[in-house]
């Protein structure tokens, strides 16, 4: 259980409230057992998410004294559009507010009803926006992914196969693009090879299909490339960065994980017509080309954010070792998770964990909440609750992975708070007989785990 040493020191604190264990079951009840709906307040360690919960540097901290606010034409656009381009080799880029305005854009522009959208597996925002344009989202990824326990090195591989299957059945011509997430989030965050990403592309190419990636992580996975993969141990994270978006026709990015900044993303392309469009998209949902939604001081400090994020190997190796080192006390532990570690989060098997709960009853949503009263740990459910139902039959989509996600956020928390985090968890395991099922008793249509409410089953 080796802790990679942080390469940063701690410039600036924040106090955080303790409360007791009193308190948190009385908050979590308030909050219907979704602890989304928590106040920030009353958490002592958020893992909930490392979207936007970064520490930015002191680099960052000072390009926000550099914004320039204009509305037209910003510097700090043109600054962050030289970022994309050198980091990720992207021709063209469009600012928006984050990652979601991103899909949401490329969705309606590429996406006609009928279509059907490969990927390896779904996310939750990405696949939305893919229904609501019209289009179908079929899980192409190995399966492998689908086992906790598999060690297999890549779990976020596609499986050629059951992409040629899919040509076979529906045609080329209804597949606007295959949907390439790397780390990929549902799986546990397990990683792309660079050799499936090369047979990817050859398979896309062959059949006149754009290859469109999720980037949000792929300095992550570049991370899992250079240590796990032949032929890149002594490549630079940011020339193996560079090697996966080569891979592609364009990208969506959440600047809220790998670009270390609290808002921002971006939609890229290689396709200058394609940019057009995405222009003119930008101005109707964001705002115009050059800031998207974004102020300008926030472009500045995205700017500085991806450059870091590659400018040596050192931050990477302890952003991921660090989710690692979680990941070792909890196999100490003997508590059931996702394996191999993934480079942003734990991922809890609620199934293995809490087998006396049936997955109709959210195993995982319930865990979430178990956790937060015993340790005051905000973790996030990644299970039925988040798959949603199926909007043709109703029906609660039944994923095989169960899981909850322990998010690290980036250069936030220390050892000692994922020491405490880990001696709770383990102190639910041994307790898990006690944790109960849920029901809903508020339940949106869409992305129903952001605002669900639920009670005990007695």
């Amino acid at each position: 259980m080796k802790y990679v040493p942080e390469p940063f020191r701690i410039k600036t604190v924040e106090s955080i409230k303790m409360t007791t264990r009193e308190y948190r079951q009385n908050a979590i009840a308030e909050a219907g057992y979704n602890t989304f709906l928590l106040k920030s307040e009353d958490v002592y360690i958020d893992l909930l998410t490392d979207s936007g919960t970064n520490a930015m540097s002191d680099a960052q901290w000072a390009a926000l004294q550099m914004g320039d606010e204009a509305y037209a034409g910003s510097r700090n656009f043109y600054d962050l559009e030289a970022a994309v381009q050198e980091v990720y080799g992207y021709r063209y880029m469009v600012p928006t507010h984050q990652g979601r305005a991103a899909e949401h854009i490329m969705s309606r522009l590429l996406i006609k009803p009928g279509d059907y959208v490969p990927g390896n597996m779904y996310f939750t925002t990405t696949r939305l926006h893919q229904e609501l344009a019209g289009g179908a989202f079929v899980d192409c990824i190995i399966d492998e992914a689908h086992n906790p326990y598999s060690l297999h090195p890549f779990k976020g591989n596609f499986d050629l196969a059951k992409l040629e299957r899919l040509v076979r059945e529906v045609g080329p011509g209804r597949i606007p693009y295959v949907s390439c997430a790397t780390c990929v989030n549902m799986a546990g965050g397990q990683p792309v090879s660079m050799a499936n990403l090369r047979d990817l592309r050859r398979w896309t190419e062959r059949h006149g299909i754009r290859l469109m990636l999720d980037n949000t992580r792929t300095v992550e996975n570049a991370y899992f490339i250079q240590q796990r993969e032949p032929g890149y141990k002594d490549k630079s994270i940011k020339e193996i960065v560079r090697e996966i978006c080569s891979y592609t026709d364009g990208c969506t990015t959440s600047g809220k994980k790998d670009g270390l900044v609290n808002i921002g993303g971006f939609l890229a392309t290689n396709d200058e017509e394609f940019f057009t469009e995405s222009k003119a998209q930008v101005v109707i949902y964001e705002g115009l080309h050059t800031y998207g939604g974004l102020a300008g001081r926030d472009m500045a400090a995205f700017a500085v954010g991806i450059r870091e994020s590659v400018a040596t190997d050192d931050y990477i190796r302890y952003r991921v070792e660090q989710v690692n080192y979680l990941g070792e006390v909890l196999t100490a532990a003997s508590v059931p998770h996702v394996v191999p570690h993934g480079g942003h989060a734990i991922f809890l098997d609620a199934k293995a964990f809490l087998p006396h709960i049936p997955q109709e009853q959210f195993p995982a949503q319930a865990l979430a909440s178990a956790i937060y009263v015993e340790t005051g740990v905000r973790a996030m459910e990644r299970g039925v609750v988040s798959a949603g139902r199926n909007k043709d039959t109703g029906e609660n989509y039944m994923p095989k992975l169960e899981l909850v996600r322990l998010t690290i956020p980036r250069r936030v928390y220390t050892q000692s708070h994922l020491d405490y985090a880990a001696e709770g968890i383990a102190n639910v395991y041994r307790l898990r007989e006690q944790v109960r099922g849920l029901r809903f008793v508020y339940e949106p249509k869409q992305l129903r785990f952001f605002q669900a409410r639920f009670e005990k089953i007695k």
